[in-house]
């Protein structure tokens, strides 16, 4: 089974007239300004897996900071996985900084969702007041053993939207902060998992973290694949395109090209999703 961890979906009215919701919503109008950043719905994502030969994705929403949109997405996120539940499992998201996000996690744990994120910090760092924020929706994932998923990424290199001005300093203080919480670290956690090489203290703290592909083929050398899987074990990798950023087969070609085997390949590519999100024989 292919499970592709990291998807991006929105409603037909955001697809549609995207500038209508870039007021008051910085980060989206950062992101979305340009028409060539893809704005997709569920059923160009299922064309894309049908072509790709993934089973499942994880869908995922956008961090609005109105709480109507934020509603309004979560609700289409909620729609989809109950209309294609074979297909697709969603995740609830929101802006941490807003006064809706303990009761919009409640609400979207509620209405079937698997877990929170991406959870994104596009226009700040992830400082203490961040994680003040975040210790509420840690909590009641860690109570009900469902995963957060964290966007990250590197420090270093080139510029681009959406790059935020987060360290490794703060990705590490998060995880040691929510030792109890599943969190997935998206985009290779902005390459903290290579300090799973120090004596101390870095192994223990990602006992409950795991690691998404998304973006790669952008970022890294198809080398990244078989250097994580001797860093971190092939079991915390997980499969993500964050399409419609590039389709799957960028990412198979890859692991291949890495000279992963096709047990490691199978892993990454969905056994690892399967057990973290809890799927039966029979969902699978």
């Amino acid at each position: 089974m292919i499970i592709d961890f990291h998807t991006h979906i929105f409603p037909p009215d955001i697809c549609q007239n995207r500038e209508a919701f870039f007021r008051f919503e910085p980060a989206f109008e950062l992101l979305y300004e340009s028409s060539k950043s893809r704005l997709i719905g569920a059923i160009e994502l299922l064309d894309v897996m049908d072509e790709n030969e993934v089973d499942k994705s994880v869908i995922l929403g956008f961090p609005w900071k109105n709480s109507e949109i934020c509603k309004m997405h979560n609700d289409h996120i909620m729609e989809m996985v109950q209309k294609y539940p074979h297909r697709f499992i969603g995740l609830g998201c929101f802006d941490l900084s807003t006064n809706h996000a303990v009761a919009e996690t409640e609400r979207c744990l509620d209405g079937g969702l698997a877990g929170i994120g991406e959870l994104a910090f596009y226009q700040a760092g992830i400082d203490e007041s961040a994680l003040d924020q975040l210790a509420p929706i840690m909590k009641i994932c860690a109570d009900c053993d469902l995963p957060v998923m964290i966007h990250t990424n590197e420090p270093v290199g080139h510029a681009y939207h959406g790059k935020t001005p987060i360290t490794l300093a703060q990705i590490y203080r998060l995880i040691r902060r929510f030792s109890e919480t599943k969190i997935v670290l998206a985009h290779w956690g902005g390459g903290l998992f290579f300090y799973s090489l120090m004596k101390r203290d870095v192994k223990e703290a990602l006992t409950n973290v795991f690691f998404d592909t998304a973006a790669s083929p952008f970022l890294y050398d198809s080398e990244i694949y078989r250097f994580a899987v001797k860093l971190l074990g092939v079991d915390k990798i997980l499969f993500g395109s964050d399409y419609p950023l590039l389709p799957p087969s960028r990412y198979f070609g890859e692991m291949s090209e890495a000279g992963l085997t096709k047990p490691q390949i199978d892993k990454i590519c969905g056994g690892n999703a399967k057990t973290l999100l809890k799927l039966s024989g029979k969902q699978g």
